[in-house]
C-alpha cells in the first residue's frame, strides 16, 4: 500500500515586487549588462509578472556580505516554515506531536542547528521525530524531499512532515557582473511550501496523491551546470550550459525508464506536474515528451504569478494541479537541479 498525501500548503514572505521593478532595479545596479539588449530582454522573455522577496527590493541593490544575507535567511525561513508547517499538519487533521519524521529542503541559506530542529522545537512536535534536512538538491528538491517523505512512510515512520524553504533573492550579488547573476535577478523569487504524508490507513482527510514511486539520475559530467559558487558575498549563482538543450537531448529517454521501473508508459500519464525552471525549459519538456500545446500551463502560471523559487517551485504546481480537481489517474512530478539532476516521481489521483 502506497504512501499518501494528506495536505499541501504555499506561501511567501512579505513582500513583492513586479518585475518591471525588478527590471529597473537591476539596470540600476548593473547598468553595463543592462545596455545589452539581449540581456535585459531576459527579464521580458522570462514571463514573469511578480515575485516575492524577503526584505524590501530597494535592500537588495545594496551591497551585503554572506553573513548578512544568511541572517536573513535564517530569520525569514523560520518565519515561513513555521507558519507552513503548523497549517500542514493542521489541514491533515493531525497533532504535532503525532509527526514521526521531520524532512525540511533548502538550497538558498544555512542553518545550523537545521531549521526541522526549530519546527521541532516551537510546534511541539514529537522530540523522536526522525530529522532528514537535505541541502544542496536546488530545483531538484521539491520532487525529490516528496520521494524521500514516501520512502520515510514505507520505512514506517507513518506521518511525516515535508518542507521546502528557498529565499533564492538572496543570493543576489549586487557586485557581480557576470551574465549568471543578471539571469538570476530575472528569474529567481521566495517562497516555501509545507506538505504531510501518511500511511494510507492514518485516519485523517482524503488523500490528494498516492505516491507510487520515484526515479533519480545524475547525469555524467555535469556538474558545472548549475549550482552556487561560495563568494565573500554569499551564494553566488552558476549557470554553464543551455539546460533546455539538455532537456531535448535527455527527457524522452529518462522519462521511459522512470515508467518503465514501474511498469507504467507515457500513454498512462494523464497530468504531469513540472517544475518550471524558466519557459523554454517547459518548452523543451513539451517537445521532448511530445505534449500537446498546453500541457504545462499550470506550471507557466505559477512561474508567471510566483517566479523561480527553486525546490518549493513545483509544489505550488501541485497545489494549483489539485485546485483544478485532476481526473482521477496517473501523474508525473518532475524535476532538475544542479548536479545536474533528475528527479521524477510516479504518482496516482484518487477517483
Amino acid at each position: 500500500m502506497n504512501p499518501v498525501l494528506r495536505s499541501v500548503v504555499t506561501g511567501t514572505p512579505p513582500y513583492s515586487a513586479s518585475q518591471t521593478a525588478v527590471s529597473e532595479a537591476a539596470t540600476r545596479l548593473f547598468p553595463r549588462l543592462a545596455a545589452r539588449r539581449q540581456l535585459l530582454d531576459v527579464f521580458t522573455n522570462a514571463q514573469i509578472e511578480r515575485r516575492a522577496l524577503s526584505r524590501p527590493l530597494e535592500w537588495y541593490t545594496a551591497p551585503h556580505s554572506f553573513g548578512e544575507k544568511n541572517a536573513v535567511f535564517v530569520e525569514e525561513a523560520r518565519a515561513l516554515t513555521l507558519r507552513l508547517a503548523r497549517e500542514a499538519i493542521e489541514a491533515a487533521q493531525l497533532r504535532p506531536s503525532e509527526i514521526n519524521a521531520v524532512i525540511v529542503v533548502n538550497t538558498t541559506g544555512i542553518s545550523a542547528p537545521s531549521l526541522d530542529a526549530y519546527l521541532i522545537e516551537t510546534l511541539g512536535l514529537n522530540r523522536h521525530a526522525a530529522r532528514l534536512p537535505l541541502w544542496g538538491l536546488g530545483c531538484a528538491g521539491g520532487v525529490g524531499g516528496l520521494a524521500r517523505a514516501a520512502d520515510l512512510v514505507r520505512a514506517g515512520y507513518r506521518r511525516v512532515l515535508y518542507v521546502a524553504v528557498e529565499l533564492c533573492s538572496l543570493t543576489l550579488v549586487a557586485g557581480d557582473e557576470s551574465k549568471s547573476n543578471f539571469v538570476g535577478a530575472a528569474l529567481f523569487a521566495d517562497g516555501g511550501a509545507a506538505l504531510v504524508v501518511t500511511a494510507p490507513d492514518v485516519p485523517g482527510p482524503a488523500p490528494l496523491l498516492e505516491l507510487c514511486g520515484a526515479y533519480s539520475t545524475l547525469i555524467e559530467d555535469s556538474e558545472d551546470i548549475m549550482g552556487w559558487d561560495v563568494v565573500d558575498d554569499g551564494l553566488k549563482v552558476r549557470f554553464s550550459r543551455d539546460i533546455p538543450t539538455l532537456v531535448r537531448s535527455m527527457m524522452r529517454a529518462n522519462v521511459a525508464e522512470a515508467l518503465a521501473k514501474y511498469g507504467w508508459d507515457a500513454g498512462d500519464l494523464g497530468e504531469y506536474v513540472v517544475h518550471p525552471g524558466g519557459v523554454k525549459v517547459l518548452a523543451a519538456y513539451e517537445e521532448s515528451l511530445n505534449l500537446p500545446a498546453g500541457t504545462l500551463d499550470t506550471s507557466r502560471q505559477v512561474l508567471r504569478e510566483y517566479g523561480n523559487m527553486s525546490s518549493a517551485t513545483v509544489l505550488f504546481v501541485l497545489q494549483e494541479t489539485l485546485k483544478r480537481e485532476p481526473e482521477p489517474g496517473k501523474v508525473l512530478l518532475s524535476a532538475m537541479g544542479p548536479g545536474f539532476s533528475a528527479e521524477h516521481l510516479l504518482g496516482r489521483f484518487p477517483g
